[in-house]
């Protein structure tokens, strides 16, 4: 499996998560052993670790660590939230405006791993919050589906599933929200900036999503 790396240097690299494949460590076959075994191919034995997730079923853009250090740091920085992290979300239908800001209290129920939009804080309850813009839409088949740049604001497990399926625009294919198609759920990973915790310069990094249904609808000469 091809993983291709877009930034690198001796403390860390961003690389793009293919759709399918888990963030975390997972027997050989999650993101860390297969950036380790790429490495080892090219010469290099290395450290690397992940600092952030997505879900197995989206695709695009993480930073991981080459340094224990760096690895701490980076953690630290994504918990006070100064990592900008931006996505491209294909919506089956229209949200209300054409851009706007989505604040919820959010319930994640590990049992069926997966999130509710609730109206009170209690035990379990977290904010969740994220702005977006709409980018293009496209007529499919007599079904409208609205390509949107998302920014998120918190981290929460499912967060931009559940806000815009709760608002009845769920993404294209994520059935978990209610939204089957011929694809996984549209939702990519495709921009993170930040400081780098060794030296202190911005890297604002990029990655456009795979050359295939619905992201060819969209970009249909700028994909990978």
């Amino acid at each position: 499996m091809t993983i291709p790396i877009l930034y690198e240097d001796e403390y860390l690299l961003l690389c793009a998560k293919p759709a399918g494949v888990v963030s975390e460590t997972d027997r050989g076959r999650g993101m860390p052993e297969l950036l380790s075994a790429r490495l080892r191919e090219a010469g290099e034995a290395d450290f690397i670790a992940g600092v952030h997730r997505l879900d197995k079923q989206v695709g695009g853009l993480m930073v991981f660590s080459r340094r224990k250090n760096v690895t701490g740091a980076l953690i630290e920085q994504i918990r006070r939230r100064e990592v900008e992290k931006e996505y491209l979300a294909v919506l089956r239908g229209s949200p209300d405006a054409p851009e706007g800001t989505l604040e919820d209290l959010l319930f994640h129920d590990s049992r069926c791993n997966k999130t509710f939009v609730v109206d009170r804080m209690r035990k379990g309850v977290r904010e969740a919050k994220l702005s977006y813009r709409t980018v293009a839409a496209q007529d499919d088949g007599g079904q409208t589906l609205t390509l949107v740049r998302v920014r998120l604001h918190t981290g929460r497990t499912h967060q931009i599933r559940v806000q815009f399926a709760s608002r009845g625009t769920p993404l294209l294919g994520d059935i978990r929200y209610g939204s089957k198609a011929a694809c996984g759920p549209a939702l990519w990973s495709y921009r993170l900036h930040f400081v780098h915790p060794v030296t202190g310069e911005a890297v604002d990094c990029t990655c456009p999503p795979p050359k295939e249904y619905p992201w060819s609808l969209f970009f249909p000469e700028e994909s990978q």
